[in-house]
């Protein structure tokens, strides 16, 4: 077909501004052109609906343009991202929407490059496996999972300075889902979404989408990438699947120092699979092996990763998990929390916070020290009978007389310093006391030594939305002694307990609609609040009308003070932790802050960042 004619869209001007030039490609959904804005004077890139015959538009049209506007949704989310293609807008033009995008000059998808020139260099690899997830840990901390990582979905193009390859972004956020959302899992009759041999085991299998599942997904490209074929490729999309979940990947030729962490994204059972601190740190080993780790500008302590000391029958497995929580003192009364609110630009000149540069060196230093989102280390802690005789389920050092139940919240007294030797546990009141943690999950097991190896594993991955929505806690994963195995009722005890100090109430969905905050350490991302005062802030429900939502968690310096939060505290989300990345319009939408006393008794120095109308009003269910 001609270029030009009618039928082939060159020449077409979409909504009354957009000219398309030529087509860039064609994907599952349709068409990507190249289109010049007439209105800006700029190209851009446009993704068109494209039904192949009126049957297929009739019985697909409503689920393919409400497709079409989630994937714009999910991108235009993570708008400003440095390894994600930009959304711009989405339109309707004669019926149907089409997708704003960023047009990136000179891009070739890492499937095209590797064919056209061999695959890459393990360090190669690495580094665009950094920033391949980077971009699917923002996604993943929005709770959006890409759900088809492939080498297609990865584009390589020059950076200012011309360096071919240099950049690296993540697109077709089309299938993405989050899965705690009304929103539908697209599915198509009889297949799965997602490519054939860079699908997870568990996701081939029908399980629900997951970070882990798209950590697998992010394994298999790696591999293509150094190997020049995929770990699972087959001659039929039907034998691909059938290898991700029942055999093994080929063992790989060329991966190098890449092996190692290939196989640990590839494992099959997502428990036990890589976890992105655990990649984050393994690529950056390869990329930088001199590097020293950094720390986060995020909030939360830079604890020291030191295992536990435990008695014999202890197995220590530290985990990284997430990171937040700062402690009170018991004599203190409640501690404020300052919200306050204001313009979203940058910190000023001189200010003493430090400053996060961009995403990718976020999650570098991030998943090497704390993690915000991932933080926290799994501790196994257990003991023979010994002093406390077999009626103590859990030994004489923990003391507790009776089993552990979920939702139960504890204190941790510890015989030095914070998550060093074993501690004794008492029960608190979740609401009235002031906990340092509570029992989030419990894993049963059908003897001693399976409690010992898998149950630190199992609490993590029970645990793992939860901890990832909190800024400083880290897991504790209470084993059963021998003796106490029956009076434990055979089960490992999933605790999650601030890293620095008290959760001062429930966490995760041990917390009901109405409950008041006393300080910023059970906040959680995604909580949406109801405020009453500036001291005053409550649970609400977000399918009901509430004033501000928690977007995430930033840190300021150590020589800030209290009163010093107060004033930039909202400067310094509206830095770190910008509305406009999670779909709020800077026109209608602002940061603001919430600052607790015990942040600074711990030196932490947290703030909890939330987003809420310029106007005043109330925020729906629906906003962004």
């Amino acid at each position: 077909m001609a270029p030009g004619t009618p039928q082939s869209g060159v020449g077409r001007v979409i909504a009354g501004r957009y000219l398309l030039l030529h087509r860039l490609g064609t994907g599952g959904m349709g068409h990507v052109w190249l289109a010049h804005d007439q209105q800006l004077a700029c190209e851009v890139a446009l993704k068109e609906i494209v039904f192949r015959d009126p049957a297929e538009a009739g019985r697909q049209r409503a689920a393919r343009v409400a497709r079409a506007r989630a994937e714009a949704r999910n991108a235009a989310g993570l708008r400003g991202h440095p390894h994600v293609v930009t959304v711009h807008d989405v339109l309707e033009h004669e019926g149907l929407p089409w997708i704003v995008m960023e047009y990136v000059a000179g891009a070739l998808d890492l499937r095209d490059l590797v064919t056209q020139r061999g695959p890459a260099a393990p360090a190669e690899c690495a580094r665009i496996g950094l920033a391949v997830l980077d971009a699917l840990t923002a996604g993943h901390e929005r709770g959006v999972m890409h759900r088809d990582v492939k080498p297609a979905n990865i584009l390589l193009a020059p950076d200012r300075s011309g360096s071919p390859y240099a950049r690296v972004l993540l697109t077709d956020y089309g299938i993405s889902v989050q899965p705690d959302s009304a929103e539908p899992r697209w599915t198509m009759t009889s297949m799965l979404v997602g490519t054939a041999g860079y699908l997870a085991p568990e996701r081939a299998q029908g399980g629900p989408p997951t970070a882990a599942a798209d950590l697998f997904s992010l394994g298999c490209t790696l591999y293509y990438a150094v190997e020049g074929c995929g770990p699972f490729d087959r001659d039929t999309d039907l034998a691909a699947l059938t290898a991700v979940v029942l055999e093994e990947p080929r063992p790989p030729e060329r991966a190098g120092a890449l092996e190692p962490i290939l196989a640990a994204l590839l494992t099959k059972d997502p428990v036990h699979r890589a976890t992105a601190e655990e990649t984050q740190a393994a690529l950056s080993a390869i990329v930088m092996p001199q590097s020293p780790q950094r720390t986060h500008g995020d909030p939360g302590s830079q604890p020291q990763w030191a295992h536990a000391e435990t008695e014999a029958s202890a197995v220590p497995a530290p985990v990284p998990g997430p990171g937040f929580g700062p402690p009170m003192s018991p004599q203190s009364p409640v501690p404020p929390m300052s919200p306050t609110s204001g313009p979203t630009y940058g910190p000023p000149p001189g200010s003493r916070r430090r400053k996060r540069s961009n995403v990718l060196q976020s999650v570098i230093a991030g998943l090497l020290g704390v993690g915000l989102s991932l933080g926290g280390v799994w501790y196994a802690v257990g003991r023979q009978a010994g002093e406390g005789g077999s009626a103590q389920p859990y030994g004489g050092t923990i003391g507790l007389a009776e089993r552990l139940k979920d939702g139960d919240c504890v204190i941790a007294d510890w015989p030095e310093r914070r998550f060093e030797g074993t501690p004794r546990l008492k029960l608190e009141d979740c609401l009235k006391g002031s906990p340092d943690g509570q029992v989030m999950a419990v894993v049963e097991a059908g003897s001693v030594e399976e409690a010992r190896t898998e149950g630190p594993a199992r609490c993590e991955g029970r645990t793992e939305e939860t901890r990832r929505k909190l800024a400083d806690v880290r897991g504790y994963a209470v084993l059963p002694t021998e003796a106490g195995f029956e009076a434990a009722g055979r089960r490992t005890v999933c605790l999650l307990l601030g890293a620095n100090g008290g959760v001062y109430g429930p966490l995760g969905d041990h917390r009901e609609t109405g409950l008041t905050f006393i300080d910023t350490a059970n906040m959680q991302k995604q909580d949406c609040l109801d405020v009453r005062s500036d001291r005053d802030a409550r649970l609400a429900s977000c399918d009901e009308p509430h004033d501000q939502r928690v977007l995430g968690f930033t840190r300021l310096g150590p020589d800030t003070t209290l009163e010093d939060a107060k004033r930039e505290s909202v400067e310094a989300c509206a830095a770190d932790v910008p509305p406009i990345q999670y779909g709020y319009h800077p026109s209608r939408y602002e940061s603001a802050a919430w600052a607790g006393e015990s942040g600074w008794k711990t030196g932490t120095h947290f703030v909890v960042c939330t987003v809420k109308r310029q106007d005043g009003g109330t925020m729906e269910r629906d906003e962004p």
